[in-house]
């Protein structure tokens, strides 16, 4: 049974923060927790339990802002616009909010879920110069599904719990990033300050002379279903290729940067935009191609791919890159200095070592990845037929 919709003007009271002057060091470190968007842009869940600044009573005074009760929702209605989380004690917020108070026929939870859903839709409806932004009247009139009581503890039980499950996934894929990395460092050192001694070479001298260090495709054009596949920065994530979201091109552009062919285990850098990311191209994407925006680096039979890899994720590197980043809207690193990145070479059986423990640790990290995608598919579906009245 599909459930009234109602205005949340109907059902809440929709309030404002803002921000006590800040060359007035008496109106802070109080006991009022304030809330900006970025506290709440990472958190684990609906609940936001406190915030890393307080406001004394006299900043509390001294502006517009309003202490939110227990259990209110909180909406960023600017920079960014759709965040959303629920106060766990009370609070204030600044000026980048429209919080809502639930009124008695309306379960905090479920409208957390209710926001959530709708915030792509809220967005479209901002306006402003410098930022965009939603205004008060605009949350008013945002409609949304008000079963009773029951029902909605029901449908955020749902929800909640696979959201849940979804958390604990990626938070296996964390530890078995932060696994990694420990066994790398424990087996060779930072390998910037190269504790082990190991012989240093340029990266370029790691290189297949027959596959040197380049970018890919300047204007891959209009997607081609049939064509070939190429990997942009968007699609590297976490050391992975989101292969099922690659755009294709056709064969005669590809033909024309065959010299960026990929190949099984070339590892791809992004050298613009997100300058540093990483991943290790699969078996299936033989043959694909990349972007202007990425190098691939095909490993000499000196260097395992795996090491290779391991060695410019770990954080001496990515800082090593970092400080060659030049550009103004785009920054970017040169293939001359990537060429010159200074890479530890240890003996081939220890990168050996760590690259079996990269291998298992990707076939678990691919198994993950899945599940997550599975668990968005449902949460997705679950969310769409709890709206609609079907569970």
């Amino acid at each position: 049974m599909t459930a009234e919709t109602v205005r949340l003007a109907d059902c809440c009271e929709i309030v404002s923060g803002a921000t006590p002057r800040r060359d007035h060091p008496e109106y802070w470190g109080g006991d009022i927790a304030w809330v900006t968007p970025k506290d709440i842009r990472d958190l684990d869940g609906a609940i936001l339990a406190d915030t890393p600044e307080h406001i004394t009573k006299a900043g509390y005074e001294s502006c517009s802002t309003h202490l939110l009760p227990e259990g209110s929702v909180l909406f960023s209605s600017r920079a960014p616009i759709g965040l959303v989380a629920v106060t766990g004690r009370e609070m204030c917020t600044n000026q980048g909010f429209k919080s809502l108070i639930p009124g008695p026929d309306v379960d905090a939870g479920y409208l957390y879920w209710c926001l959530k859903r709708e915030a792509p839709r809220i967005a479209a409806k901002s306006s402003g110069t410098t930022f965009t932004e939603i205004s008060r009247k605009g949350m008013e009139q945002v409609k949304i599904p008000l079963p009773p009581l029951p029902e909605q503890r029901r449908i955020a039980a749902i929800l909640d719990k696979t959201a849940a499950v979804r958390r604990k996934r990626e938070q296996t894929l964390d530890l078995a990033d932060q696994f990694l990395r420990s066994v790398f460092l424990d087996l060779f050192g930072d390998p910037v300050t190269n504790p082990r001694g190991w012989p240093v070479k340029k990266l370029q001298e790691l290189i297949d002379p027959e596959r040197p260090i380049t970018y890919g495709i300047l204007k891959p054009g209009p997607d081609e279903p049939e064509g070939v596949p190429y990997v942009r920065v968007v699609d590297m994530a976490d050391e992975m290729i989101k292969v099922h979201a690659l755009r294709r091109t056709t064969r005669e552009i590809a033909e024309k940067y065959r010299r960026s062919k990929l190949q099984k285990v070339d590892v791809l850098l992004s050298i613009r935009g997100h300058v540093g990311r990483l991943a290790l191209v699969p078996a299936e994407l033989a043959g694909a191609n990349i972007t202007q925006d990425t190098a691939r680096l095909a490993a000499s039979p000196d260097i395992l791919p795996e090491y290779l890899l391991g060695a410019l994720s770990t954080s001496g590197l990515q800082q090593w890159m970092a400080r060659c980043v030049k550009g103004g809207a785009v920054k970017g690193i040169n293939l001359g200095d990537v060429k010159m990145i200074p890479i530890a070479v240890p003996p081939r059986d220890k990168q050996e070592r760590f690259a079996q423990t990269y291998r298992a640790m990707r076939s678990v990290r691919v198994l993950e990845v899945k599940l997550v995608g599975r668990l968005d598919a449902l949460h997705g579906s679950l969310t769409q037929r709890a709206f609609r009245g079907d569970i």
